[in-house]
């Protein structure tokens, strides 16, 4: 049997809990994965998973097999990219999980300079606000904005994203302007279900600090929806100003309440913590942490116009 091609399939079967899942995203049928999950337990003489209509469980040997064939997988991988045609390159596909208004927006138009550096590298660039299940979904490296609870995850921290409350002129010359937080209770404010406090806005002063429940007839946990409400002028938000860095510099966006500084929300990398990064990986992983240290816009306010 190829006992490479059998550990990648058992170890993907062991993370996503799944053999439909793991047959759709290899392109083979169910009855082929389950065909090379049982050729791999006749060969090792025990029984790796155990299957019910309604779960997948691993044995105990399946336990202690699956850490060994990550092990080979990944010293497979840094073998190739040691040695022969590899030598030195950066191969393969990287499945990387991002929100979807920084991937659109701010990540997008600069992978090109990632992949430019790398001809055979290749990224698939998952956008979802909500935060993935990265052993599940086969997800090799995510960018998560706020804390992360998953203690089964390797978590480094890449830096932290400024937000500011912010909404159309339209609606300002519409409802007034807020001069001081608590003004913010007689405006609709826009709730962003996917952050750490959607319905309680804390801020800083010199007056110390505030916290200031906020409510609107808008929610959703999708950024891309709630930046477009503001443009729509439907009300105020509190988000990272390079949401709308064109607009406020055009005047269409004003940043308000200037004297009070928001809480910034932190931005991590996460990964997997049951593998060593792989080569391709770590120079995804590189590439974001470069961005965050030589552009500012992910923390500067941009000019008003």
């Amino acid at each position: 049997m190829d006992l490479i091609a059998a550990f990648k399939i058992f170890v993907r079967v062991a993370e996503s809990g799944s053999f439909s899942a793991v047959a759709r995203e290899l392109n083979m049928s169910q009855p082929a994965i389950s065909r090379q999950i049982a050729a791999l337990e006749d060969h090792v003489g025990e029984r790796l998973l155990q299957r019910t209509t309604r779960s997948l469980t691993l044995t105990d040997d399946g336990r202690d097999l699956l850490g060994h064939a990550a092990r080979v997988l990944d010293a497979l991988e840094e073998a190739e990219t040691a040695v022969g045609k590899r030598r030195g390159s950066v191969s393969g596909l990287v499945r990387l999980s991002v929100p979807v208004t920084f991937g659109r927006l701010y990540l997008a138009p600069r992978i090109g300079r990632l992949l430019a550096a790398h001809p055979a590298l290749e990224i698939d660039m998952l956008l979802n606000d909500a935060p993935a299940d990265l052993v599940a979904d086969g997800i090799d490296l995510a960018i998560r904005a706020g804390a992360v609870a998953d203690s089964s995850l390797i978590v480094r921290r890449i830096g932290s994203v400024s937000r500011y409350i912010l909404a159309s002129t339209a609606y300002l010359e519409a409802n007034g302007r807020p001069e001081t937080p608590a003004d913010l209770a007689r405006h609709n404010c826009l709730i962003f279900n996917a952050s750490a406090t959607p319905t309680n806005w804390a801020f800083s002063g010199r007056q110390g600090p505030v916290s200031v429940p906020v409510k609107g007839r808008l929610r959703s946990d999708s950024g891309d929806a709630i930046r477009a409400a503001v443009l729509l002028g439907y009300g105020i938000a509190a988000l990272p100003a390079w949401y709308f860095r064109d607009e406020i510099s055009q005047g269409r966006v004003e940043v308000l309440l200037r004297d009070w500084e928001v809480a910034p929300t932190p931005v991590h990398l996460v990964y997997p913590s049951r593998r060593n990064l792989a080569p391709r990986v770590r120079v995804t992983m590189d590439f974001i942490l470069n961005e965050f240290s030589v552009h500012p816009v992910l923390a500067e306010l941009p000019k008003q116009g």
